[in-house]
């Protein structure tokens, strides 16, 4: 994700923290600080980063779920309005969905159960603002905090894990694409009412934040319900139907200048390089040409700016699996191999959009 950095790998899997989650720390903790000085900013600093610890549990729990299917976890990003487990494919099965969007909330469920038994009582906050208050007892406040996430995470909109989980239950009877479009419009309809009763008076509601959630809710709603029938249309078709045939196609022996001629001249912006032979040995994008002429001078060989990490894909391979080795591989293009091995296409991300 753009704009955050890594600050640790944890299992194999990467925390980043977005820059916008700063943002929101140094305004928190000015905020505590014109409250009451030092003491209490250190002290709410303190609250907001265990609050965002419980966040990161929440979301190793879906990312260890989805391992026991065989769905990795490149990342885990820490955002203001919670986190997010980039999973490299959504379960298939509606059983595993449900478990991997149950998990996180289940993770919480835990650490709350754990705070309430050592603190021995269950004392009910009169509002929202009072679990920010530094006076209030730490323990108290996270316990009741994890039970507010689990409450706000099993809301039935995408995309909250309610909303998967609603999606999975309705796909155990509906195909797929109708039962996310189902989701999909209950979760918009729950995000019209959440961001109506955000303006309402109210000392657990009120709360202008709420309307911000609705919007992302309303947005990420249509989002999943857009990726899903996307992917289902792409199902259908093959590498072959999307590639391009007609490629300009470089040669090792080639300098940059004939890459910038090719640039010029056709509507490409990655080109195969292959070998005597004819077979693909590396691609050269747009990027290395452009850094390559800026380095070694339009007179070097293409080899030499050429990137031989290559993405390569057979003819009949689905189009949602190639996109999603594209996605995977961060690759803006794959060639397409005849099973000898030569070049039969090009599949780039506008062939992609375009089909």
């Amino acid at each position: 994700m753009k704009w955050s950095f890594r600050v640790l790998r944890v299992a194999g899997i990467e925390v980043r923290i977005h820059l916008t989650f700063l943002l929101l720390l140094g305004w928190m903790a000015w905020a505590f600080y014109r409250e009451g000085g030092a003491e209490v900013a250190l002290r709410g600093l303190g609250f907001v980063s265990l609050l965002f610890l419980c966040v990161l549990l929440h979301e190793f729990g879906h990312a260890l779920a989805a391992r026991t299917f065989g769905i990795r976890t490149p990342d885990i990003t820490l955002l203001p309005i919670g986190g997010l487990a980039r999973l490299e494919r959504m379960p298939e099965k509606p059983t595993q969905e449900l478990v991997v969007a149950l998990a996180g909330p289940a993770v919480n469920v835990v650490i709350a159960a754990t705070l309430f038994a050592i603190l021995g009582q269950v004392q009910r906050p009169e509002s929202l603002d009072e679990l920010i208050l530094p006076q209030v007892a730490l323990m108290q406040r996270m316990a009741h905090i994890n039970l507010i996430l689990v409450g706000f995470n099993l809301i039935p909109a995408f995309p909250m894990d309610g909303g998967r989980v609603l999606r999975a239950l309705l796909a155990i009877r509906l195909d797929y694409v109708t039962a996310t479009g189902v989701a999909a419009q209950v979760g918009q309809v729950l995000a019209v009412v959440l961001g109506v009763l955000g303006f309402f008076p109210n000392p657990w509601l009120h709360n202008p934040f709420l309307v911000f959630i609705a919007i992302f809710v309303y947005l990420g709603a249509g989002q999943e319900a857009e990726h899903v029938r996307l992917t289902a249309v792409m199902r259908k078709g093959r590498a072959r139907d999307a590639m391009m045939t007609e490629v300009a196609l470089l040669r090792e022996e080639h300098v940059l200048n004939d890459a910038v001629e090719r640039l010029l001249a056709t509507p490409q912006k990655e080109f195969p390089v292959v070998d005597g032979e004819g077979r693909v040995v590396g691609l050269l994008r747009r990027g290395g040409l452009l850094e390559g002429l800026r380095d070694r001078g339009a007179w070097s060989p293409v080899a030499e700016a050429m990137s031989r990490d290559v993405l390569a894909v057979p003819a009949d391979e689905d189009l949602d699996r190639v996109s999603e080795r594209m996605a995977q591989a961060g690759a803006d293009a794959a060639v397409v191999l005849d099973p000898e091995g030569r070049l039969e296409g090009l599949v780039t991300l506008d062939n992609l959009e375009e089909w």
